[in-house]
């Protein structure tokens, strides 16, 4: 059974280690040596379905003998006082046995009884004694589970360690859970049960929810559930179809008299008075500094209320030295199970405590909490003091200070104006539902042109994000015109991205209009960044009409100026500069700015603009052939795109997969991958992510000798109007496989564009292939010189990649002319780069052309059978496994990062079916 009574799947999600841990115990007991574990975990962690795990692998029997007698208990907070209760419960199932026990066990079954009938024990050892020996005379071994320990009555908790402690030397075996550590010995074995992982989470939600719910709510689940099993249930049970359409916030926190509030509310009423106003005031703020939360303790009754919080382990310190609750649900409990006047006192006292410069949103949110003034001074307060505060704070995030400030603040355009910019705080912080949510409450507030365009650059950026793009550059295009006379820089901004639009689009002639209407905008004092972003579309304008060099002027002030304040401080403006770098061919300098933006967003807390910076930073990695890199950062892009709720840029992380796939020679995964892609394209109007998945396809045949079907596949990019990225990409595998099938028409009017956009730029890299293109069309006597003169480019780049893919051909050329020996020396040189890339399908290609060329080389099907059902990436990595190396120590030889080495990983043991390192090193041996 899965968490919740009801939902079956395969195995306890996420629990793995846990279960394992359990069957191994039990199965000790049955063969005569049992043991103890005590299972730690906060409420809804999971301990009561592991205790069923190992009852129901106890009750399992076979032919030859019976299964475990399984006794359990539960301890209840409303027994806690009463002695031997929860012995009663645990005997209950054989009370009938204790009257007519044997011989051997009718003296420690009389006494039990009588501590059960009558509610007192013997004290002292006799008692704890009488039920171990209970328990070894069964005529079975046993299991004994006793659930929720920190209930069970003190008389009934220490006999049963006492059985723990000896159940080694017989075949009992004692499983105990607390969700209090303090509540059990030290000295038993214990097992904290940490949160699940988002794997696990998101495995739990397709359980709850077989027909699925979209991206953003699923992440934003996992998100408020911290990895908490029953809370994942309670949230998904409360899920509304406002929730499922996206016009309400997804939930916060588990419903109301729920399990797990129930659980948590109790924990809370069991603290000391002065304990529960300091949780409170923690609660209020979370993160804390330890210098206001002491002058709040010592203001009520000292450091002992601290103390006791921390000893009750519902106050923990934070590494950082702030305070905060040990569980953010438990902070929702305690916050909204206190009173009203309680809440407004403990803002209020918050409020007078933080009195310096640096805490000045903090104030004003308290005091806006706690209605202490005017509601409209209250308001404007807060949002001067967040718009005083650094961009790092952490507490109150700014959606929620100016959605507090709009609730201040009377009808009209100032509390539109908030409800705007808190929507556009939403959705920067990667909270598209609540953003919308927002966006909804303006529509009945009278409001002007300014904020009215404000909220549509909000609605166009979701639209774009997660929408369709023609709609998005719609919503764009009205927002820029609201805009244009009130805020000129937020109105080219909506041109940029409604530029954007039609580029993912692949309707370059709605981007060259757009391109046109901004260009009757410039004005003599346009500030910085207005002026780069009229640069920025100028640039791309000129390159959609193939007028490389016009490009270049503009490109190259967009790409010189970014790091000028106060530009090099917005990640929007970096990624222009590397766009800008890209098109100019400096794949060096497009690395530097796209990584400085991935850099600021980070420390800006813009995690929703997260997927964007890494697109941009992907195609430089890209240029240079850093593809384990590119691997990498689109998966960390595609699972913020997922978590964030932006479809359009999860298609395009999806098409980057693939195409690094496709380089690895994994057929099965860049098939899938390209169809998602195309799939998530097609639906969100991505006809650049289309054409990527696309072109991943056909380097895929490419590699695979299928060249018939490549050139297929590289006409309808060439016909969709894509990108130059995409077409300068394109370029050398048509030409390539058209050279193949004859067709040399083609490939020599697909090699006008690339050559003449890298003659533009002067790229090396660009401009070897491009000679390598000549090379294939050349006639036999000049292809030498050509491939002479790729190779010679080549060096002077930085794509080790295609320098092998060069010297591939030419070595197959030389084989051909009948020089064996020359050949041999650059088709070597590609095979080592090949293999260091795990480029499967070209390392064969490589040996095909070694053998042909007299030359005797290892086959490239020497794995293990084992070693066979992995790609080419996964072998790596097994191997280097299996031969003692760490995750960190794998991450630095494959340059990619501990995060993937470790995603490989649980692919690899779920293909070879092994769950260690040590079977790992065993099979593929």
């Amino acid at each position: 059974m899965s968490y919740l009574t009801g939902v079956r799947s395969g195995a306890l999600r996420g629990r793995d280690k846990e279960s394992d841990a359990l069957r191994a115990l039990v199965d000790r007991a049955r063969a005569g040596a049992g043991g103890c574990l005590l299972l730690l975990g906060g409420p809804g962690a999971g301990k009561t379905a592991l205790l069923d795990v190992a009852a129901a692998h106890a009750a399992t029997g076979t032919p030859d003998e019976q299964g475990f007698l399984v006794l359990r208990a539960q301890g209840a907070r409303a027994e806690t006082h009463l002695p031997y209760a929860g012995l009663h419960a645990l005997l209950r199932p054989i009370a009938d046995r204790l009257d007519a026990a044997d011989s051997a066990s009718a003296a420690a079954s009389a006494m039990l009884v009588e501590a059960l009938r009558t509610g007192t024990g013997t004290g002292g050892l006799a008692l704890p004694a009488a039920l171990l020996r209970l328990l070894q005379t069964a005529g079975r071994p046993v299991l004994v589970c006793a659930d929720d320990l920190q209930w069970l009555d003190a008389p009934s908790r220490e006999a049963i360690c006492f059985v723990a402690r000896r159940a080694v030397a017989a075949p009992v075996a004692v499983l105990l859970t607390s969700a209090e550590p303090g509540t059990a010995p030290g000295d038993l074995p214990s097992l904290p049960l940490d949160p699940l992982d988002e794997r696990a989470s998101l495995q739990v939600l397709d359980d709850l929810i077989p027909e699925g719910v979209p991206g953003d709510l699923r992440a934003a689940l996992v998100r408020a559930a911290r990895g908490n099993p029953l809370a994942l249930a309670e949230l998904a049970g409360s899920l509304t179809d406002a929730h499922r359409k996206g016009s309400a916030p997804p939930p916060e926190t588990p419903p109301r008299g729920g399990r797990l509030w129930r659980a948590h509310a109790d924990r809370l009423r069991g603290l000391p008075a002065d304990t529960a106003d300091l949780v409170l005031l923690v609660a209020a703020d979370p993160g804390i500094d330890a210098v206001t939360l002491v002058r709040a303790a010592e203001s009520r009754s000292g450091l002992a209320a601290l103390e006791a919080a921390e000893t009750a382990g519902v106050v923990v310190e934070s590494p950082d030295g702030g305070f905060d609750l040990a569980d953010p649900i438990l902070r929702h409990v305690a916050y909204a199970e206190a009173s009203l006047v309680r809440r407004r006192a403990a803002h209020r006292l918050l409020a007078s405590l933080l009195d310096g410069e640096h805490q000045r949103l903090r104030r004003a949110w308290h005091r806006a909490a706690a209605l202490d003034g005017p509601p409209d001074r209250l308001a404007e307060d807060l949002v001067r003091a967040l718009a005083a505060a650094p961009k790092a704070a952490a507490f109150p995030e700014p959606f929620r200070a100016l959605e507090r400030a709009a609730e201040l603040t009377g009808q009209g355009e100032a509390k539109a104006a908030r409800l705007a910019a808190a929507a556009r705080h939403a959705w920067q912080a990667g909270q598209p539902q609540r953003a919308r949510s927002l966006l909804s409450r303006i529509d009945t507030l009278a409001a002007g042109a300014e904020v009215r365009g404000r909220a549509e650059l909000v609605r166009g950026s979701l639209e774009l994000r997660a929408g369709k793009t023609d709609s998005a550059c719609d919503t764009l295009l009205a927002a820029a015109e609201r805009l244009l006379h009130t805020d000129r820089e937020q109105a080219v901004r909506a041109l940029v991205r409604a530029g954007e639009a039609s580029y993912l689009a692949g309707d370059n002639r709605r981007f060259l209009a757009i391109a046109r209407r901004a260009e009757t905008l410039r004005r003599p004092d346009d500030d910085h960044v207005t002026r780069l972003a009229l640069e920025y579309l100028a640039g791309m304008a000129a390159t959609f009409r193939g007028r490389h060099r016009e490009a270049t002027a503009s490109l190259r002030r967009v790409a010189t100026e970014v790091m000028v304040p106060p530009s090099a401080g917005s990640p929007s403006v970096l990624v222009w500069g590397g766009v800008a770098n890209l098109l100019l061919g400096n794949g060096a300098d497009a690395l530097t700015l796209a990584s400085r933006a991935v850099e600021v967003a980070r420390a800006h807390g813009a995690v929703a603009s997260m997927p964007q910076m890494l697109e941009i930073l992907i195609q430089a990695q890209l240029w240079s052939g850093r593809y384990d890199a590119v691997a990498a950062n689109a998966m960390d892009g595609l699972r913020l795109a997922q978590e964030t709720g932006r479809a359009t840029s999860g298609a395009q992380h999806l098409a980057w997969l693939a195409f690094t796939a496709a380089v690895a020679g994994d057929e099965e995964t860049c098939a899938l991958r390209a169809a998602r892609a195309v799939e998530l394209a097609a639906a969100h109007g991505v006809s650049v992510a289309e054409a990527l998945g696309t072109l991943a396809l056909a380097h895929l045949d490419v590699a695979a000798n299928r060249h018939a079907d490549a050139v297929n596949r590289l006409r309808t990019v060439a016909r969709t109007g894509d990108p130059l990225v995409v077409r300068v990409m394109a370029t050398p595998l048509l030409v390539e496989s058209a050279v193949r099938t004859g067709d040399i028409g083609q490939a020599g009017d697909a090699l006008v564009m690339l050559e003449r956009w890298a003659d533009s730029t002067r790229d090396p890299d660009r401009l070897a292939l491009a000679a390598r293109c000549h090379a294939l069309l050349a006639p036999p006597a000049e292809a030498a010189e050509r491939f002479t003169q790729a190779l010679e480019l080549h060096r002077q780049g930085a794509c080790a990649f295609e320098t092998a893919r060069t010297r591939l051909l030419y070595g197959g050329v030389l084989r051909r002319s009948r020089r064996p020996s020359a050949a041999r020396e650059h088709l070597h040189s590609a095979l080592e780069t090949f293999e260091r890339y795990g480029a499967r399908l070209w390392s064969e290609h490589a040996r095909a052309e070694l053998r042909a060329a007299g030359e005797s080389v290892r086959p490239s099907g020497s794995r293990s059978e084992a070693g066979r059902l992995l790609t080419a990436q996964q072998f790596q990595i097994a191997t280097l496994v299996a031969e003692g190396a760490t995750n960190r120590e794998v991450a630095a030889r494959l340059f990619i990062s501990p995060r993937t080495v470790e995603h490989h990983l649980r692919n690899i043991f779920a293909r070879l079916g092994v769950r260690s390192r040590v079977e790992l090193t065993r099979v593929l041996s």
